[in-house]
């Protein structure tokens, strides 16, 4: 069963659209956009697993250049 959470992230000043472009370049990234509010992105990941998700967060999504925080909401009911 795919797991889905959704990713906010928050970028150092200027470096939005920059991520948004690495970010949309991972396979596990099924949408991403720039929003307005508390955080600069909003991303929706699919994952395997918890474990796989956590490895894609740490691995990949929190090392791209200009990343300062994420926080990670697991959807845990929804079509």
């Amino acid at each position: 069963m795919k797991l889905l959470a959704y990713l906010l992230i928050n970028t150092e000043a200027g470096k939005a659209l920059s991520v948004l472009s690495e970010i949309k370049k991972l396979n596990e990234i099924e949408h991403a956009h720039v929003v307005t509010g508390l955080h600069d992105l909003i991303a929706l990941v699919h994952a395997e697993s918890t474990k796989h998700l956590a490895d894609e967060i740490v691995n990949k999504i929190q090392k791209i250049d200009g990343i300062q925080r994420t926080v990670t909401c697991i959807v845990v009911n929804g079509d």
